[in-house]
């Protein structure tokens, strides 16, 4: 770690800069020739890209950021929270530590957080920034965690993971197997470690998949950030055999929109009709739990088909997701296509119809933008359809 970063001059220039176009900076002569430009240039990059992501260390005095692909790809602070509410305990050993946002978290709910990470210089720097973030029950060991794993009697209460999804022989993936540590390989090792396992995967896993690959699961999470999904969660305890129970939830700025159901549950059976008075369009979270068919039922709402996933009631319902007055229902043909939407300006969204919505706009002319939004979809005679909605606030 290059502590010459935190010379009160050079940290008064990164905040000033913090921003600044990273390219036009580099052609610039250096004002501090004692220290590497490079260096001085990723902070500012890093600290740009933690603005928003990271508002607790961008507000510190004297933080060093690792490069800008370790602040890309750590958690937010809006999902560590909510993550770190998720489990409680007196231990919880970070297998896969990185910059330590969901460390942060997790010691507001534990009393012991130990902070495993293989890359000598990222766990110093994480380490200094937890003295200047004076936080002071997390503990930094520069090594593999299984080291610490095997080295240590402690029987800990959570072991988190977060999998590298970069493997020097594969590139990317996003299979557990694939991933590094590989855990389900390793899996019967950590419960005798501890009984409680949360892991991190890629959102791009397929759930199913994740399943075939874990045993002793018992709650699956998928959080969404701002209608975008950006974790998914495994939890599992040893000796676990009972039901999965599905949750989610899609945090925004002024709330939080949480729905669960049991996987595989013997539901009532989903209904459907064709389109009513309101149309429901489920957050991104529910969208990859796979739960439509449970939207129905919880919400008694009809599906438009079986392959829409859209919903319509008669009655406005609270819903975890976008709401529509439908003003207009039309047939996807020439002349109604003519009438209603050629030349004009709407937002356009596709469930379960045969064009993409580069095509729709190419074709009928249709700009973006505007108060209408436009759903091209089937209904459940197979017709293809558009509602011309307005969006409930």
């Amino acid at each position: 770690m290059n502590t010459s970063i935190l010379h009160p001059d050079i940290q008064e220039f990164i905040i000033q800069n913090t921003g600044a176009d990273i390219t036009k900076m580099a052609l610039q002569k250096n004002p501090f020739p004692e220290v590497d430009w490079i260096l001085i240039l990723n902070q500012i990059e890093a600290r740009s890209k933690a603005k928003d992501k990271l508002p607790t260390w961008f507000s510190a005095a004297t933080i060093i950021y690792p490069s800008k692909i370790s602040v890309e790809q750590t958690s937010s602070e809006k999902t560590a929270a909510y993550k770190a509410d998720l489990i409680s305990g007196k231990t919880l050993i970070d297998l896969t530590g990185g910059f330590g946002v969901d460390d942060y978290y997790f010691s507001k709910k534990f009393k012991v957080v130990a902070h495993c990470e293989i890359n000598e210089e990222l766990s110093s720097i994480v380490k200094h920034n937890f003295q200047q973030l004076e936080i002071k029950n997390c503990f930094c060991y520069p090594t593999d965690s299984i080291n610490i794993l095997n080295e240590s009697e402690l029987k800990w209460d959570w072991i988190y993971i977060d999998p590298s999804r970069r493997n020097d022989s594969k590139g990317k993936v996003f299979m557990l197997k694939d991933c590094l540590p590989n855990v389900p390989e390793l899996l019967d090792f950590y419960f005798e470690k501890a009984d409680s396992i949360l892991i991190k995967t890629a959102p791009l896993l397929d759930i199913s998949a994740g399943l075939s690959e874990l045993k002793n699961v018992k709650n699956i999470h998928v959080i969404a950030l701002e209608n975008e999904v950006k974790e998914l969660l495994f939890e599992i305890h040893k000796n676990y055999s009972g039901e999965i129970t599905l949750k989610t939830a899609n945090i925004l700025k002024e709330k939080t929109e949480t729905f669960e159901f049991v996987l595989g549950e013997d539901l009532s059976f989903p209904t459907y009709d064709l389109p009513q008075k309101y149309l429901y369009e489920p957050n991104a979270a529910i969208m990859k739990s796979g739960g439509f068919d449970e939207v129905s039922s919880i919400f008694k709402i009809d599906k438009l088909h079986k392959h829409s996933h859209l919903y319509t009631s008669e009655e406005l319902i609270d819903f975890p997701g976008r709401k529509f007055e439908i003003q207009k229902v039309i047939s996807y043909g020439k002349n109604d296509m003519k009438n209603e939407l050629a030349n004009q300006q709407a937002n356009i969204t596709t469930r379960n119809f045969p064009e993409t919505v580069e095509n729709i706009r190419k074709k009928w002319k249709i700009k973006n933008g505007g108060n209408l939004y436009c759903f091209f979809t089937t209904d459940v005679k197979d017709n293809k359809i558009v509602l011309i909605c307005t969006k409930i606030i």
